[in-house]
């Protein structure tokens, strides 16, 4: 009795072993290939290792928007640019403020007998608290700076990663109108893949 259970449950194991093999695709399509737009039917993972993560987010590190030129996405190369020279020129604004406050505070220390700065009603404890702000405000945008430039290095390193994604022809996103009989008519949104 046990060698017919153990000779059923082979038996049962091979057939359930050819019901794993997949059918050929009558398009010409294997399972790792995809047409493109123009009709050509490329490799997933040739297309995909063209744009190498690691190689965009070297590319980033070493020139700011470099990364988003090699993944072919030009038009984040102004955004990066604009970003990071708006917070440099902020940078800057805030270091001259710091500088031209603590030139009249000294100005004001090594000239004791002076309650104000000149032609202002500047007093040392006020000019103190101002080279105080500025210096914060300028580290504060220093920081912003820096972990602007690390976005723009992740976002390269992203979306190389995410170009394979770009690929499938049935991922389509579609608005349709919906009518929902408690709220009225409303508006939905159908993903269908």
């Amino acid at each position: 009795m046990r060698s017919v259970s153990v000779f059923a449950i082979l038996l049962l194991t091979c057939f359930a072993g050819r019901a794993q093999e997949t059918k050929k695709d009558t398009t010409g399509l294997s399972s790792d290939s995809v047409r493109l737009k123009n009709g050509k039917v490329v490799n997933i993972r040739s297309y995909a290792s063209r744009f190498d993560p690691r190689k965009a987010m070297f590319y980033s590190a070493i020139l700011p928007g470099a990364g988003q030129a090699y993944n072919k996405k030009y038009w984040k190369v102004p955004l990066v640019y604009g970003g990071l020279l708006g917070l440099i020129a902020v940078v800057k604004f805030y270091n001259d403020g710091e500088a031209i406050y603590k030139e009249e505070l000294f100005y004001l220390i090594n000239h004791p007998t002076l309650k104000f700065y000149p032609g202002t009603l500047r007093t040392p404890e006020s000019l103190r608290r101002t080279v105080d702000q500025a210096r914060r405000q300028r580290d504060y945008f220093i920081i912003l700076t820096g972990f602007f430039y690390i976005l723009q290095m992740v976002d390269a390193h992203v979306d190389a990663h995410l170009k394979e994604f770009d690929l499938n022809p049935q991922l389509h996103v579609r608005i349709e109108p919906s009518y929902t009989p408690a709220s009225g008519v409303g508006m939905g949104l159908t993903l269908r893949f």
